[in-house]
C-alpha cells in the first residue's frame, strides 16, 4: 500500500498502510527480534549534531549544515513526493546534504543500525517490514515530535504546525497521553472499491443494505462477473470494510471495546452479525474463485480487469492499480453497506484515517533536521505534489485547491462529506500490529472467508487472542482516552 499503516505491511510494489497504508506494518519475526534488541540498549554509538539558532526562517533551530539522513518506504506512493521535498529542504538550507535511502526492507535494513545506536534521522515506518508502532512506543525509541506540531507553520506563521492539519492525525500520533510519536503523512480512505463503469453495465447502484448487496452480488453472477475479491494473502486488508460495518451496525463503542482489548468485546452481537454477512458472500460463492490464493497486486489486477465487481481497500489503490486500470474504469468508493434500518450509525460511515508513519528516533543525530523535513512535507507545496503524484489526500486539511482531483480522489473526497461526522478510526493496526495483522487477519478472518471455518469459531479464536495480548505482560497496552 502506500501506505497507510495498514495497507503498507506487504512489502508493496505498497504496501502496508498502515495506513498506507493508509490510508495503510506487519511485525515479523525478525521485527521481534530488533525490537527486543533495541530495548537491551545495544550501543551508544551516536552523538546529536550540534542545534541551530532558531529564527523566523528557522524556528525548529536546525543545524544548517549537518546531514539528514532519511529513510522511505518505497511502496505504493513511491519516492517522487519524498525527492520533491528534499529539494525545498536543501534549497532552504544549502549546506545541508540530505542522505535519502528508499527500501521496502524497513526492518531489514535498519535492524543493525537501531541496535547499534545510531538510526536514521527520519523514517518512513511503513511496508511488510514495517516496526510495530506500539513497541516502539512502549520501548521508548522514539522522539515526540510536539515541536513539530507547535513550530509555525510554512505558509502562514500565524498558525502552527497542528493547526493545519485533517482530524485524527495527531491524535494517531498519541498513544499514551499527549506526547505523538508518529506523523501520519497520507490520508487515508478506506472502503469498499469498486468500477462505476462496470456497476452500471449490471444496471446497479452501490448498495446501502445487505439484502441490497446479496441482489447485486447475484446479479453479478449471473453476468460471470465475481461479485467480490480481496488480498488473500494478506486478509487483514478485509477489516477496511468490515470494521467501519461493525461500527456502523453496533456504533463506535463496539469498535473501542475491541481497541482496548476488553473481554467478550468480539463477541458483541454486531460482531458476529458482520461476519455472518461476510461469511455468506463465501458460501454462497460471491468471491472470486482463488482469491484466497492471491496477494494484493494479483487482486488489484483481477479486480481491474473487471473478474471482479468489489474489493476491500485504502485509496492507495488508485496510485498502486494505475498500470492495470482501464482508463474509462470510473473507480469510485463507497462507505461499507450496513445491515438494515437498525444500525447504529447512517449509511456513509467510513474508516478514514492518516496512514505512512514517520518517526524520528530518540537516537536520531539530527532530530530538528527531520522535524523540519516534516514540516516542509506539511506545506501547501509539497502536499499539491503528494496528492498529483499519488492521488491521494496528505495530511494537511486542504492542499487541493486548483488540482483536477483524480476520479477515485474526487469519490473519496465525496465519501468523506457524506460521512461527515461518521468516521471511525480503529486503532488495533498501529496499537497490536501483531495481534491485528497475522493472528485476527491471518489466522482468524482469513481462514473464515476461505471457508475452513464458521464465523463462530473465529469469533471464538479472535477473542482468545486478543484475550492473550490483554494478559501479556511484555506488550504495552493502550485505550481510547
Amino acid at each position: 500500500m502506500g501506505s497507510t499503516s495498514a495497507h503498507s505491511n506487504e512489502g508493496l510494489g505498497r504496501r502496508d498502510l498502515i495506513k498506507r497504508s493508509a490510508a495503510l506494518g506487519l511485525i515479523s519475526v525478525p521485527a521481534m527480534g530488533f525490537l527486543s534488541a533495541c530495548a537491551s540498549g545495544g550501543g551508544e554509538t551516536n552523538d546529536k549534531v550540534e542545534k541551530g539558532v532558531k529564527s523566523d526562517k528557522n524556528p525548529l533551530g536546525v543545524n544548517e549544515s549537518a546531514e539528514l539522513d532519511f529513510f522511505l518506504f518505497d511502496g505504493g506512493f513511491g519516492q517522487q513526493y519524498a525527492k520533491d521535498a528534499i529539494k525545498l529542504y536543501e534549497q532552504a538550507y544549502p549546506k545541508a546534504k540530505v542522505k535519502f535511502t528508499p527500501t521496502q526492507k524497513i526492518t531489514t535494513e535498519l535492524q543493525p543500525r537501531f541496535n547499534g545506536g545510531n538510526p536514521p534521522d527520519l523514517i518512513d515506518n511503513s511496508g511488510a517490514e514495517q516496526m510495530d508502532m506500539g513497541v516502539l512506543v512502549g520501548q521508548k525509541q522514539l522522539t515526540d515530535l510536539t515541536p513539530l506540531l507547535d513550530a509555525p507553520s510554512v505558509d502562514d506563521p500565524s498558525k502552527k504546525v497542528r493547526d493545519t492539519l485533517r482530524p485524527g492525525i495527531i491524535e494517531m500520533g498519541q498513544f499514551d497521553g499527549q506526547p505523538c510519536w508518529m506523523l501520519n503523512y497520507a490520508y487515508t480512505v478506506y472502503g469498499v472499491w469498486y468500477s462505476q463503469k462496470l456497476l452500471d453495465s449490471l444496471d446497479a447502484k452501490y448498495p446501502e443494505t445487505w439484502d441490497e448487496m446479496l441482489a447485486v452480488c447475484e446479479k453479478a453472477k449471473k453476468k460471470n462477473i465475481a461479485p467480490w475479491t480481496y488480498a488473500g494473502k494478506h486478509p487483514y486488508y478485509l477489516p477496511f470494510s468490515l470494521y467501519p460495518m461493525i461500527g456502523k451496525v453496533g456504533g463506535r463503542e463496539v469498535l473501542d471495546a475491541i481497541d482496548n482489548l476488553e473481554p467478550k468485546a468480539w463477541e458483541h452481537p454486531a460482531v458476529k452479525a458482520c461476519f455472518e454477512a461476510y461469511y455468506e458472500l463465501q458460501r454462497k460463492g460471491y468471491i472470486l474463485q482463488g482469491t484466497p490464493g492471491l496477494d494484493h497486486i494479483q487482486s488489484q489486477t483481477a479486480w481491474t480487469e473487471g473478474k471482479a465487481l468489489f474489493i476491500p481497500n485504502g485509496s492507495w489503490v488508485e496510485n498502486e492499480a494505475a498500470k492495470t486500470m482501464p482508463a474509462d474504469f470510473g473507480l469510485a468508493v463507497s462507505a461499507p453497506t450496513g445491515l438494515d434500518s437498525s444500525d447504529k450509525m447512517p449509511f456513509g460511515t467510513i474508516w478514514a484515517a492518516g496512514g505512512e508513519p514517520f518517526i524520528v528516533p530518540a537516537k536520531a543525530k539530527n532530530p530538528e533536521g527531520a522535524m523540519e523535513q516534516l514540516r516542509i512535507m506539511l506545506s501547501e507545496a509539497s502536499s499539491k505534489s503528494f496528492t498529483q503524484s499519488v492521488k491521494s489526500l496528505s495530511a494537511l486539511n486542504g492542499g487541493t485547491d486548483g488540482i483536477e482531483l483524480s476520479p477515485g480522489l474526487k469519490s473519496g473526497v465525496a465519501a468523506l462529506e457524506k460521512a461527515g461526522t461518521n468516521v471511525v478510526n480503529p486503532r488495533l493496526q498501529d496499537w497490536y500490529v501483531a495481534l491485528q495483522k497475522e493472528k485476527i487477519g491471518v489466522a482468524g478472518i482469513g481462514e473464515m472467508m476461505a471457508g475452513r471455518a464458521t464465523p463462530a469459531e473465529t469469533i471464538k479464536k479472535i477473542q482468545k487472542f486478543a484475550d492473550e495480548a490483554a494478559k501479556d505482560p511484555n506488550i504495552k497496552h493502550y485505550k481510547h482516552q
